[in-house]
């Protein structure tokens, strides 16, 4: 069994979308066909919850498009929700994977908060007209006599906390399966579970690889240490973090104990940090000195300074003009690049998306045909 199930996990990476174009689309469509009605019988059996939530969005529309007293305060708690749950949405997105490894910070945070830094040591302060803000960054009428990161820092802190909360609720697919398992006694087809599950035995060497025993130094820290160790391991940047959600899945781990150290070591500690390192990095002086060093690479160290100090003056420009104003926009093939670079990432991420969730429909059918062989 274990031999077939290995079999049927080298032929499920093979199924991606640059080589089996028309099967990994079919199985995608399939999956989700197969997610929305999961969904709809779960919120069938959830009429109660499904209607009061149905009764609170009508009140909440009705309040929304109604003038009165209340309008201003009700909008602006509306933007704010909604600006939380896109930066919790993108946390999520970037902890469970999706089948990639892409981070959303890349994407979108952490450009956010660079863009924030250096609009900060333009303008000397973070009081942006809103709006446009966030949208759009532009410069307030009065400056500060000088800027600190704290500042910067407190500016993007919201937006950073909701993104590490993001990141936290991620983590818990691997802990709920392996506390399912556990529980139930059957073990999920999951590679990263059973791989796990290996470590779960005595094995005082922990492996010849430098990948296993790091896997087992996770398992003991988390098993050992409890609550501290699990907010360590999620306070730093750790790719086998999921091994600490599937140990105290296994090991029936209180959910709050888990739940509670993750998301201070990921939306207090580790973003936290983050912070810290983009906003000194994108900080004034750090970037004119990188301008600089630009120039003394050879052969392309020019070419390359020139355009990048026409970007850094024309950001500059934009920050400082009415809101409203027209700005004559001229696209330089830096920002060219950067935009179809993101773009680039975007399609990664989609693509790994699509990738992920046919590999889960043919998984599905692998095992049916596995479960079969067995009852033959």
């Amino acid at each position: 069994m274990q031999e077939l199930k290995q079999k049927d996990r080298e032929e499920r990476s093979k199924l991606v979308i640059w080589k089996h174009p028309i099967t990994t689309l079919q199985y995608f469509l399939l999956e989700c066909i197969s997610k929305l009605l999961k969904a709809s019988i779960r919120l069938r059996e959830k009429k109660l919850t499904v209607a009061f939530f149905i009764i609170l969005s009508i009140f909440a529309y009705q309040l929304c498009v109604t003038d009165g007293p209340h309008s201003e305060s009700f909008r602006s708690w509306g933007k704010l929700l909604s600006w939380c749950g896109y930066w919790v949405g993108l946390g999520i997105l970037s902890s469970v994977g999706l089948g990639t490894g892409l981070h959303t910070f890349l994407l979108y945070l952490g450009p956010h908060i660079a863009a924030v830094t250096l609009a900060a040591f333009e303008c000397m302060s973070v009081d942006f007209p809103e709006p446009p803000y966030p949208d759009q960054i532009v410069c307030p009428d009065q400056m500060e006599d000088n800027m600190s990161i704290w500042t910067i820092i407190g500016k993007v802190r919201l937006e950073a906390f909701m993104w590490g909360a993001g990141t936290a609720i991620g983590e818990l697919p691997p802990y709920f399966m392996a506390r399912a398992a556990t529980l139930s006694g059957i073990d999920p087809d999951d590679e990263d579970y059973e791989e796990a599950a290996e470590m779960f035995e005595d094995h005082p060497d922990g492996g010849n690889s430098i990948t296993s025993r790091a896997k087992l130094a996770m398992k003991k820290l988390v098993q050992q240490v409890g609550f501290f160790g699990i907010l360590l391991a999620a306070s730093i940047p750790n790719p086998l973090f999921d091994l600490a959600g599937i140990t105290c899945g296994h090991f029936l781990v209180p959910f709050w104990t888990f739940f509670g150290a993750t998301l201070i070591g990921k939306a207090v500690i580790k973003m936290h940090i983050q912070k810290i390192f983009v906003v000194m990095t994108f900080s004034k002086h750090h970037v004119e000195m990188l301008v600089d060093w630009m120039g003394y690479l050879p052969l392309v160290g020019m070419p390359m300074q020139i355009p990048f100090k026409d970007f850094l003056q024309k950001q500059k420009e934009n920050l400082h003009h009415k809101p409203g104003t027209h700005i004559a926009t001229s696209e330089s093939w830096l920002q060219w690049v950067f935009e179809k670079l993101i773009i680039a990432m975007v399609l990664y991420f989609v693509i790994s998306i699509v990738n992920s969730m046919a590999q889960s429909y043919m998984a599905k059918k692998q095992k049916e045909a596995r479960d079969q062989k067995t009852q033959k």
